[in-house]
């Protein structure tokens, strides 16, 4: 069997090796209104215990935020923010190896986290919100998350609209990964990530979905956030805390269309699916039918 090829992003003095093998990001909500676990976690010690959790269940990263980004979202300040998250980016430093990302907006709540010990900022208005942010990540070295979003959270769900959804989203992804190699943030530390579920309708995320050996074109690796959204609900008819097996199913679907990371809620049971996917990758490429942009990453 032909091997597939690895890449390696560069996250500080941390490799996190995408290709062969799916890379899951474990999500810890750290707010008290996040559209599915909100206010679980809003404890640090209990963010601690569920991220322990997830990493002996398989996590390659744990991305901590402590500001909702759901439809709707207000908000919050600087200091709350960093109250919320620097407690368990700390700990997680000293009682874990895990690689760990900051979900933020605010070069102030990056900074701080990287110095607690984070490696990655995940950044869902991919620089745009803080103009200090890029030359942060260039200053650190950490590994960057781009992602794609129509509006803000507040007004991202306002009738969202394109021409060609799948174009659009490329050539936005595209340009902020120059921007931010303009900036002094290397290749191999950027993650692009098309936002599924931010800024656009239950069939815009469809098709984002089909359209990811397009995004995965760019010679970027991809990051699928798809984890209990709400266009899965809508498609099944379930609340949020019954899309697990529909998340599993389009994140297996994700994988095979291109996507190097899945940001997900429910580690184990996506471990289990990735490597389900995984292999079905392998043998693709071994009968030579994978396409052949989804197979690149």
């Amino acid at each position: 069997m032909r091997s597939i090829p690895e890449r390696a992003w560069i996250c500080r003095d941390r490799t996190v090796t995408l290709g062969a093998r799916t890379a899951l990001m474990g999500i810890i909500n750290v707010t008290p209104d996040s559209f599915y676990d909100g206010g679980s976690h809003l404890e640090p010690r209990r963010a601690v215990q569920h991220a322990c959790e997830l990493i002996d269940a398989g996590a390659d990263i744990i991305d901590v935020g402590g500001e909702s980004s759901r439809p709707g979202a207000a908000p919050v300040s600087v200091s709350e923010e960093m109250q919320r998250v620097l407690p368990v980016i700390t700990a997680l430093r000293e009682e874990t190896h895990a690689v760990l990302s900051i979900d933020t907006t605010k070069a102030d709540v990056a900074r701080a986290a990287l110095d607690a010990g984070a490696h990655i900022i995940n950044d869902i208005s991919a620089l745009r919100a803080d103009p200090a942010m890029a030359a942060l990540a260039a200053e650190y070295g950490a590994g960057i998350v781009l992602m794609h979003m129509q509006g803000t959270p507040s007004t991202m769900q306002d009738a969202p609209t394109y021409e060609d959804v799948v174009r659009e989203v490329d050539a936005f992804l595209c340009d902020r990964a120059r921007f931010a190699e303009a900036a002094g943030i290397a290749k191999e530390r950027i993650v692009l990530d098309p936002g599924i579920g931010f800024g656009k309708s239950y069939d815009h995320n469809w098709a984002l979905l089909a359209g990811l050996p397009v995004l995965a074109g760019s010679g970027y690796p991809l990051l699928a956030g798809i984890s209990r959204k709400r266009f899965l609900g809508a498609l099944c008819g379930r609340e949020t805390e019954e899309r697990l097996p529909a998340s599993l199913a389009a994140m297996t679907y994700a994988i095979l269309r291109g996507a190097s990371i899945i940001r997900v809620h429910d580690v184990k049971e996506s471990c289990d699916a990735a490597r389900v996917a995984d292999r079905m990758k392998a043998e693709e490429r071994k009968h030579g039918n994978l396409d052949a942009t989804a197979s690149s990453s």
